[in-house]
């Protein structure tokens, strides 16, 4: 019975307001008062009911919650035959309970829309031709084909054709993304015009685009430490007014005061109106790129005053290339196939830069290997000594430094190098420098970041002090330090929370998790990779740096929705009593009236943060 009812809330309503209707129709032009009394009695009893269950429920559970506050006054009110007050105070309640569950559900809009995206067919390579199979049928490694104006159904990359895709479900921008011979594309794209083949290599719920959905979700179903405040708040809030309304009653005797208090202090708005700022806001920043992996960090996103970078993949583009390079041995060659086979098994960006400058075909067995983070690899060939990495690794295994080599290592750091050396049984063979480029429009990106009241701007980096303070002279960040290990950069966000600084930490989610871990706030430049989405509080979805700037614009604006929301509701609560104690218009169906419409106001309120968009 009790499900059946719950389930049928919004038609009881519904009667609810038809029977009101009818009641004061009957009075105003007939004059029945009996039509008028049963239409109000059936009104209250029918109306009660859903309001009742909830109550016992929540009791079950040992929660006094705010349906127990109305289902006690609405008795009240029938007792002493106020059929008119307990008939508009349900229906109030009631339809402020739809409209909650409407406007809640509309604020989920982001998600509804993204599932829509999700394609539910593909066409599946068999026996050299192409058949429409269902999503589930697709494995990893199988051939698929999409069509102009199609959705891509897996992450994967081309194997034939070209195209453009717009990318918007995955990164906010609608501009369209060349697609060509061995690019990525993702689920949840559409294909604007072309026809390519494509090779699955993410299906499910593991592609860019299931894991954008289940975040957001995750995200919103999250509470931060306000709402647990709230929710805390309310739990001794509500025993609070029932004892408030039994005192008046026993000093007073008024019972119709009583029960116009327990209305009155409903502290529904206030239970309401944070959790929607919340829901709306994450489902907005998602649409334009931005995943915030959870309501609890948005006050602290909202509070960041320091803000430190790393270098390579972040502040540059992280596709360095090789600028100049000076050989210390006469073999050359066998420094160069030494050198490609241990770069071949790295993916570090600056192996990448080498590997494409050597033009060697021929690899030699590694013996072993060992990968020094922050240094670089120490490997082992026909039982010779290989270190690869920066000075400080080189140093570290005993590898003699010249002062030629001293002096050449200076002259590349002053022009901009990050450096590589290559050693061979203690012997410098090769150094190497490579550059990377800044990501374009990123120093007005850094100023927008700073209006916002970031105090500090600071680079970490692995690369050589004098790489990264031409950079942060260039993009005029507050302080640069170079030759960091991951710990020691870990380390240096500790100390600055322990001064009592907010900090977050813009990293690749790769080489950077220490310190993403240690950050109040990590946020990864991510490209939608797994690392990135799986280490950080926040992701930069395509990499895009302009999103870091939206990103703190949209969590402080979330932030004041939710402050907005609280005022609104406290004042209004505070308003009600004041009204009551000190005026005599007001009455429990006023106070419902303006409890209801408080609710309706955080609702909209926080409503606004699905059409919000930065503006800079």
């Amino acid at each position: 019975m009790q499900p059946l009812i719950l389930a049928n809330k919004n038609k009881i309503t519904a009667i609810s307001g038809i029977l009101i209707a009818i009641g004061f129709f009957a009075n105003f032009v007939f004059g029945s008062e009996l039509i008028f009394n049963i239409s109000f009695i059936i009104a209250s009893l029918i109306g009660a009911l859903p309001i009742a269950i909830q109550a016992f429920q929540a009791l079950r559970f040992k929660v006094i919650s705010i349906d127990l506050l109305v289902t006690i006054a609405v008795l009240g009110a029938f007792i002493i035959q106020n059929y008119e007050e307990s008939a508009i105070v349900t229906f109030l309640f009631l339809f402020g309970s739809y409209l909650e569950q409407r406007t809640l559900n509309k604020t989920r809009s982001a998600i509804k829309k993204l599932t829509e995206m999700a394609p539910d067919t593909a066409l599946l390579k068999k026996d050299d031709e192409f058949i429409e199979v269902d999503i589930d049928e697709v494995e990893i490694g199988n051939i698929l084909l999409v069509k102009t104006g199609a959705k891509v159904p897996v992450d994967g990359k081309v194997v034939d054709g070209n195209g453009y895709a717009n990318e918007a479900s995955i990164t906010g921008e609608s501009k369209p993304v060349n697609k060509d011979l061995g690019k990525n594309v993702y689920a949840g794209t559409i294909l604007e015009n072309g026809t390519i083949q494509i090779e699955a290599e993410k299906v499910g719920e593991d592609t860019t685009f299931g894991k954008i959905i289940e975040l957001v979700e995750e995200a919103q179903d999250s509470k931060s430490s306000t709402e647990r405040f709230i929710d805390k708040f309310a739990k001794y809030y509500t025993p609070f007014v029932l004892v408030m309304a039994f005192v008046v009653w026993l000093f007073t005797k008024d019972i119709e005061l009583s029960i116009t208090i327990l209305v009155l202090g409903c502290p529904g708005a206030l239970v309401i109106g944070v959790p929607v700022s919340n829901v709306a806001g994450i489902g907005n920043s998602a649409k334009h790129g931005v995943l915030l992996k959870g309501s609890e960090i948005i006050n602290d996103f909202a509070k960041v005053d320091s803000i430190l970078f790393d270098k390579t993949g972040t502040l540059t583009v992280g596709n360095p290339e090789v600028a100049e390079k000076k050989y210390y041995t006469k073999d050359i060659n066998r420094a160069l196939v030494y050198l490609h086979s241990i770069e071949s098994e790295s993916d570090h960006p600056l192996a990448k830069a080498i590997l494409k400058d050597i033009d060697v075909k021929q690899k030699v067995n590694i013996d072993s290997t060992e990968v020094i983070k922050g240094g670089g690899i120490v490997a082992t060939i026909d039982g010779h000594e290989v270190v690869v990495g920066n000075p400080t690794l080189l140093e570290a295994n005993n590898v003699i430094l010249t002062d030629e080599i001293k002096a050449d290592i200076s002259n590349y750091e002053q022009r901009g190098n990050s450096l590589v050396l290559m050693a061979i049984n203690q012997q410098v063979q090769i150094i190497l420098g490579i550059r990377d480029q800044i990501r374009p429009g990123v120093k007005k990106d850094l100023v927008k970041i700073k209006k916002f009241g970031v105090e500090d701007l600071i680079v970490l980096s692995g690369d050589n002090q004098g790489t990264v303070d031409l950079i942060a002279k260039e993009l005029g960040l507050t302080k640069a330090y170079g030759n960091l290990l991951p710990e020691e950069k870990s380390a240096y966000i500790t100390n600055l929370q322990e001064q009592g600084k907010i900090v977050a930490f813009v990293g690749d989610g790769v080489n950077d998790s220490p310190s993403l871990a240690s950050a109040n706030i990590g946020i990864a430049m991510g490209s939608g990779t797994d690392v990135a989405i799986e280490t950080s509080d926040v992701v930069m979805i395509n990499s895009d740096f302009s999103k870091l700037p939206d990103a703190l614009a949209i969590t402080k604006t979330i932030s004041n929705n939710m402050i907005q929301n609280i005022i609104i509701a406290v004042g209004v609560v505070i308003i009600l009593l004041s009204a009551l104690l000190f005026s005599d218009w007001m009455n429990m169906s006023i106070g419902m009236l303006v409890h209801e419409g408080s609710i309706l106001a955080v609702i909209l309120n926080g409503m606004r943060l699905l059409r919000y968009k930065p503006k800079f």
